[in-house]
């Protein structure tokens, strides 16, 4: 084999190895990527169905029902709201009326499975995808009056 053709299959042999490795970085990066939703957006269909996804609000007031270790409760950003249930143990500081983030499937009913979920941790914290969901649908209810 002439040196000519020994350098061009070690850069033919370099430029695949780049490739599979590129390709299997995006494929775990896709594959762990998880979107944010409002319960509005949801409600207008830009939420994936089958798909892992996050969706956050406020734990609507009376909506908290449990049996034994599942727990069915509905998510709002004041405009729209989204059942939600979730079996396990839920954290601590998960309560009505706080800021919640659930993350799991919508099913093709449009109720959302949830494999996660992610309480507020003090007085004045609530998850910022949450609250700026929230401070979108106030502007949204405000312009439409």
């Amino acid at each position: 084999m002439k040196p000519r053709h020994k350098r061009a299959a070690i850069i033919a042999g370099g430029l695949a190895a780049i490739s599979i490795a590129a390709y299997l970085v995006l494929n775990a990066f896709q594959s762990n990527l998880v979107f944010f939703f409002t319960p509005s957006q949801i409600a207008s269909g830009e939420a994936p169905k089958n798909r892992t996804f996050r969706v956050g609000g406020m734990v609507k007031m009376g909506s908290i029902v449990r049996k034994d270790l599942t727990v069915n409760f509905v998510v709002t950003d004041t405009a729209k709201e989204v059942s939600v249930s979730y079996t396990g143990i839920l954290p601590d500081l998960f309560k009505e009326g706080k800021g919640v983030v659930a993350q799991g499937k919508l099913g093709e009913d449009g109720h959302f499975t949830s494999t996660e979920v992610l309480a507020k941790h003090d007085e004045n914290y609530m998850p910022p995808e949450a609250q700026h969901a929230v401070d979108e649908a106030q502007k949204t209810i405000k312009t439409l009056k």
